[in-house]
Parts: C-alpha cells; structure tokens; sequence
C-alpha cells in the first residue's frame, strides 16, 4: 500500500527520488533532510545516502499496485526537477503516473524554471498536478513559469511563508495553500502574510488551503485563521474520499 501521509493537503507519499540540495530561504530547516538523514542512520536503504539525491527505479511502479485511488504528493523527500535527476528518470515518473489514472498525482518543485524546460516534453494527463514552492515576494517568479505548464491544475505551495508575497498575479493557478514553518528553528509566520494571500485567492475565485501556523510545537497553534479553517481543494479530476471541497 502506499505510505500514508501526515500533511494535510494529501492522502500518501511517493519517492522515486529522495535527496536534495538548498536553493533558497525556505530550505533552510528542511524536515526532509532532518528526516533522511534519521533515516539513513536507522540503516534504511533508500537512504543510504543520507540527503545526496538519489534516483530509486525500483519504486517506480509502486504506484500501479496501489489499487484504491489516492491523492499522492510525489518526492516529498525530493525534488522530482532538481538538476541532479536525468532527464530520462523524470520522464518514467511521469509514465507511471499516466498510466495510474486512477490516483491524482501532487509533483512541488522549487526548480520552476526546470519544470517549465521539461514541461512541452512530458504527458500532462487530468490526473496530474502540479505546483511550485515559494516563501516570500523574492520568489514569485517561480508563479510565472508555472503559468507555462499544461497542467490540469496549478497550484502553488506558499510554504514555510516566510514573508510577503506582495499583490500576486493569480492568472491560470487553480489552487492555493499557505503554511508556517514547522520545527526546529521554525520562523514565525505573521498572520497579515497569511491573510494577504487568502484574501487575493478569494477575490479571484482560486480554492484556498491554510495548512497551519506552525512553530515547534504546530499541533498547539492549529489551522484556524480568521477563525476557520480553510480546506478548499480545487476540482479533482480523479475521486478521492479526502478531496471534495469544503
């Protein structure tokens, strides 16, 4: 089965490539480097390379076996467009992918600009997000080349929100979620950041997700803002129990 998922806008994970490298603010106190490395010393394989990006064909197909469809966060441990991934690997993920049209698939990068590169090469099936990273108004170019993808839905992950993100332009991003940090060393997350981005996504119709305020202790600050949560999802081309609007 797959590997069920504590992160609130998903169902499972799925690494086909695990390891990374830091590109910019929001990787500085990344939990899956804190995570891989735990990993590797408990002495699981696909870690033992610690953090160092590693490609994992033997998990390819897993996906295909997962009979009951799920929403899957793909390289929660990774970045499926970091630079260090051939070219030809990206390409069978998204065979795979494709070919499990039964599951919605959640590909994040930060490599926006990668993704963008790649994007007229790969198959863009309904049941495949995809959504880019980005922490503060500095990185909001990533948007830009997420516009150029064909993807079913584009969303962008403003996690950890580590500053503003100014006014934003929205056009052609069908989904939206905000988070704090979490953790070790977490970064405050002020709530006028949070509350800009919500605002913005209402008043152009885009679903709205706030994740959490987090801190080192997230399940005590909760998901509340405004005094609601917020889990709206876009339209999901593949059905899923956790993923109708709300």
């Amino acid at each position: 089965m797959a590997l069920g998922s504590d992160i609130e806008w998903t169902e499972s994970t799925w690494n086909p490539v695990t390891g990374c490298t830091k590109v910019s603010p929001g990787c500085a106190h990344c939990y899956a480097e804190r995570m891989a490395r735990r990993l590797c010393a408990m002495g699981q394989p696909n870690y033992r390379n610690g953090f160092a990006v590693t490609t994992h064909p033997h998990t390819l197909a897993l996906p295909l076996g997962w009979r009951a469809p799920q929403v899957i966060f793909v390289n929660s441990m990774s970045d499926l467009f970091h630079p260090e991934v051939p070219d030809e690997f990206v390409h069978q993920v998204f065979d795979i992918m494709r070919r499990a049209d039964w599951h919605t698939f959640q590909v994040l990068t930060k490599r926006a600009d990668r993704l963008a590169t790649m994007a007229p090469q790969l198959p863009w099936p309904p049941n495949v997000w995809v959504g880019v990273s980005v922490e503060n108004e500095a990185f909001c170019g990533r948007i830009d080349h997420l516009r150029q993808v064909p993807a079913a839905v584009r969303f962008v992950s403003f996690e950890p929100l580590l500053g503003s993100v100014g006014t934003l332009n929205l056009d052609g991003i069908n989904w939206a979620i905000v988070g704090g940090e979490s953790g070790p060393g977490a970064r405050p997350m002020s709530p006028e950041w949070a509350i800009a981005i919500r605002d913005q996504c209402v008043d152009a119709g885009i679903p709205f997700f706030f994740k959490q305020w987090g801190g080192v202790r997230k399940r005590q600050a909760g998901r509340h803002l405004d005094g609601r949560l917020w889990n709206q999802w876009p339209v999901i081309p593949c059905a899923s129990s956790s993923s109708s609007s709300s």
